[in-house]
């Protein structure tokens, strides 16, 4: 499981403190993109989003989200963003995420995202080591 610390700043809410419903998928999207970092490190790639899109020519794209929103964060709280992989096919994978509050959890997200070929926008196998490095990472 990664685990990804976030702050919550004045930006990411209302007047009243409270967290925007659409900053959790914000904060979702920063944290998978740090397991990414992470994991295409280890693979000898800088971990940059470009440099996957450089060496392997795909892009991913979020195909859908649920959310389940089950209690507010406020300004100031420091967050967790935990990533899962929930399950993983050729071309997509679905993340199991979940925002919490010194171990409350706040909000459950479930992410499908798809690999595409950068040039032609079409589905595009992920690369071999892909899936076998989150799967490693549970």
């Amino acid at each position: 499981m990664h685990r990804f610390p976030i702050r919550v700043y004045y930006s990411d809410t209302d007047c009243g403190g409270i967290v925007y419903h659409g900053r959790y998928l914000d904060f979702a999207e920063h944290a998978r993109t740090e397991l990414l970092r992470e994991l295409g490190r280890q693979h000898g790639l800088s971990g940059s989003q470009t440099s996957l899109m450089e060496s392997e020519g795909l892009v991913f794209v979020v195909k859908s989200i649920a959310v389940d929103y089950q209690s507010p964060a406020h300004l100031d709280d420091l967050l967790e963003v935990q990533t899962e992989l929930e399950s993983a096919k050729r071309f997509s994978i679905v993340f199991r995420q979940t925002v919490l509050r010194d171990g409350q959890t706040l909000c459950v997200l479930q992410v499908k995202v798809a690999s595409i070929n950068t040039e032609t926008h079409r589905p595009m196998p992920m690369p071999p080591w892909f899936i076998p490095a989150f799967e490693a990472a549970r």
